[in-house]
This record gives C-alpha cells, sequence and structure tokens, in this order.
C-alpha cells in the first residue's frame, strides 16, 4: 500500500473531510485528536461518522482517523466509529502518542471488543515513543510509523531549527525501527504550508533516510510530497537497466556486473528493487 503522503483534517469540518479526497493524497486522516477543541469533541466524531457512512462518499485514497490517546476520550471515538457496522471506507486508525508497543496492543484488544481490526498507524511523538520504537513496529497490528517531530521537541525540551539535527537521532531511529519490522514509515510534516521550498528540501531529506512517505497538514503540501516520492523516469531507467543486468548476470553465472561503467553490488541491487517498488505503487495510485 503507498503511502506517500498523508493529509490531516479536522474531524469538526465535514466540509472539509468530504473535499480531502480532492487533494491527490495516498491517506487522509480525519482527526478526533489535536486538531478538534475539547468542547468539540462530540461534533467532531458525529461529523465523521456521518461522513465515512454516507453511501455517496467514496474516496480513490485510504481512508484512516486519528484516535485520541487517552483511554476514556478514545473510547467515546471508537464507540461512535464502531458501535454499529463501521464504514468499509474507514481503512485504519492512527494512533497518536505511542510510547510502547502496549499501546498498540490496547488499541488491538479495544478494536477486538466490536469485532474490528484494522491497520494502525503508529505515530511516535515523545521520547519514550522513539526510543520503543522498534518494539512498536513488531506489533503485528502496526502497519505503519510516523514521526512527530514538534510533540518530540516539546516533550524533549529541545528547540526546532530549519536543519532539524535536534530531532535526527530520533528521525532516524524511527524510519531504522520501521525498516527492521517491515513496515512503513512516515515522516513528521513541515509546519509552514507556505514555503514550497522548505517543503522540497525536507522531502528529499526523508528520502535520503529512507522514508516512505510524509505527514501534511495542507492540500498544498501533496503535490510536491507526491512528485518527491515518485521515482523519476530516469531513475526507473537505472533500475529497469540494473535489474535487467543482474538477470543476465545469474543466467551467466556471474556474480559482478556493470551498468553504465559502475561496479553493482547488492545495495545497489537493493536501492533498484526499491525504486521499481515505488514506481509501481505509485502508478497505482
Amino acid at each position: 500500500m503507498v503511502r506517500r503522503s498523508v493529509l490531516f483534517t479536522p474531524g469538526d469540518r465535514p466540509e472539509m473531510c468530504r473535499k480531502a479526497p480532492d487533494a491527490g493524497a495516498d491517506v487522509i486522516v480525519f482527526d478526533l485528536e489535536d486538531a478538534v477543541a475539547p468542547r468539540r469533541k462530540s461534533e467532531a466524531r458525529e461529523a465523521v461518522r456521518d461522513v465515512l457512512s454516507d453511501p455517496e462518499f467514496d474516496p480513490d485514497c485510504e481512508v484512516c482517523v486519528r484516535v485520541n490517546a487517552t483511554d476514556a476520550t478514545r473510547a467515546d471515538d471508537l464507540d461512535a466509529l464502531f458501535a454499529d457496522d463501521h464504514s468499509e471506507s474507514l481503512e485504519s486508525l492512527m494512533l497518536p502518542k505511542v510510547g510502547s508497543a502496549d499501546d498498540v496492543r490496547t488499541l488491538a484488544d479495544e478494536l477486538g471488543s466490536y469485532d474490528a481490526s484494522l491497520p494502525v498507524l503508529a505515530l511516535l511523538e515523545s521520547a519514550d515513543g522513539v526510543l520503543e520504537a522498534p518494539e512498536i513496529a513488531a506489533v503485528p497490528e502496526t502497519d505503519a510509523l510516523a514521526f512527530g517531530a514538534e510533540d518530540l521537541s516539546a516533550d524533549i525540551g529541545a528547540t526546532r531549527t530549519a536543519k532539524g539535527t535536534e530531532v535526527l537521532y530520533a528521525r532516524e531511529r524511527v524510519v531504522l525501527a520501521a525498516a527492521a519490522n517491515d513496515c512503513a514509515a512516515i515522516d513528521t510534516l513541515v509546519t509552514d504550508f507556505e514555503d514550497e521550498a522548505a517543503l522540497r528540501e525536507d522531502v528529499d531529506f526523508a528520502i535520503q533516510l529512507g522514508y516512505d512517505g510524509k505527514l501534511a497538514i495542507h492540500p498544498a503540501q501533496i503535490g510536491p510530497i507526491n512528485e518527491a516520492f515518485t521515482p523519476s523516469a530516469e531513475e526507473r531507467e537505472w533500475a529497469d537497466r540494473v535489474l535487467e543486468a543482474k538477470r543476465e548476470a545469474d543466467a551467466a553465472g556471474r556474480g559482478v556486473f556493470a551498468v553504465d561503467g559502475e561496479m553493482i553490488d547488492a545495495p545497489l541491487i537493493a536501492r533498484a528493487e526499491r525504486i521499481r517498488e515505488r514506481a509501481a505503487a505509485a502508478d497505482e495510485s
């Protein structure tokens, strides 16, 4: 499942929720947590339930709901979403402030009480969550790790900078944990949605680190994110040449081969395979 772009939409804005699929994001997240004021939580739950239950709401993207982290508030979220048969358009849940593997297991158990099961996007935005990232990623219900730099900075008392060196270790740890457990890694958002240059630079760095996608808070961010995470024609052609040369080398019993004057080894083969997988996923989206 491709998750290049993951767009948050406030759950208490049903008109925005209905229009969210038009932004072109691979995943839209109806937010019942930070984007909704405490006094509007009930209103947001009803609005999201109404949108999801509307037979005319049939988006071409993955639909996710970010529930609340606290047990009591999340119980109300789940009751609104699952007390009756939930809409088939709801394909995943995002759990914020995940601090341990038990947080994901608890959510899975709560879903089980409704005879429901959905993949979980675990949002790591605290020191505990980042340090426990490998264990969280290993939980079967965890389908992706998402990194939240803003909340993490607040948690550890760091000052956010344009270069982001204060969260670099955490950013790297999350993507490593995801890769080691074969789940997707979704990078932190860029808060200034009007600064496209900064977004493009940050997305390029996220790709260098190994991330599969990026969080977004505004539809204007989707185009640049999708473009960056979609392999270019040159990258696709290079990957095709590498994998074709590998097939020929395997058939000839050769372990070493060259492409475009470059000796190809296992890491470059893995890179070519990753490019092809990303290209195929993007083409299907």
